[in-house]
């Protein structure tokens, strides 16, 4: 997908990756709207974005919540029309410090897959339909390494996150020959929030900086020979075309 001129739904987009790539995705001509809970850090990213010349806007939800999903994507329609590309970068580990799956709730549990799979999900169904009538678009699930390997204390998160990539895998399949790619993408480990609150004793200089796996997506967006639909594709060892 060439992004220039098209539109972007980021979620997770008031700090960490999903802040990284409004950016990146307003530097290549794309109208950013960005989703967040957290009502400040998310009016500091656009801010920020506007700041750049680009065109950026904001709305405050929580995509674990069902009752945002119509608002979310309403709001987003009339602010910059229909969405060409969708990614889902919002994500919560559950409790920190992590926990044995013996001492996960049931609760705890539900609502990690709330916001990292059925939320996903529940966007996509509302916005992919659109996209196949006009015969392009792209959706982009952010995983990770504890979607293939299992660790202890990262179960909830690695749960929700193998169900991803298989979700993704999923809607790659039904939608194939419509014009719509969908991707997973391992961003590897970063020097975010997140990762801190996970493991509090990990040595930011080791952890990739969520800028440069921005720089990384945005180029596998626009790569479909090397992202083909379907793929779970590896941030870290992503070449960028020169």
């Amino acid at each position: 997908m060439d992004i220039h001129d098209t539109t972007a739904l980021v979620t997770g987009a008031s700090r960490g990756l999903g802040r990284a790539l409004a950016p990146r995705l307003g530097a290549a001509g794309a109208r950013v709207v960005l989703v967040a809970r957290g009502e400040a850090a998310l009016a500091d990213a656009v801010t920020e974005l506007r700041a750049t010349g680009a065109h950026a806007y904001g709305i405050a939800a929580d995509v674990g919540d069902k009752h945002a999903i119509h608002r979310i994507t309403g709001e987003a329609a009339a602010l910059v029309g229909p969405i060409d590309l969708l990614i889902h970068d919002a994500s919560t580990l559950g409790p920190t410090p992590l926990r044995l799956l013996l001492d996960t709730t049931c609760e705890d549990l539900a609502a990690v897959l709330e916001t990292n799979l059925i939320g996903p999900f529940r966007l996509s169904k509302v916005l992919v339909g659109a996209m196949a009538l006009r015969g392009r678009g792209v959706v982009v699930h952010v995983s990770s390494d504890a979607a293939v390997e299992a660790y202890p204390r990262w179960g909830a998160y690695g749960v929700s996150k193998a169900a991803l990539d298989h979700l993704s895998r999923t809607w790659a399949a039904e939608l194939d020959g419509t014009g719509v790619r969908v991707l997973s993408v391992d961003p590897g480990e970063m020097d975010t929030a997140m990762h801190a609150a996970a493991i509090p004793d990990a040595d930011p200089a080791t952890l990739a900086r969520p800028d440069e796996i921005a720089r990384r997506i945005v180029d596998m967006i626009g790569d479909p020979a090397r992202a083909p639909s379907g793929a779970r594709v590896q941030a870290s060892t992503w070449a960028v075309r020169s």
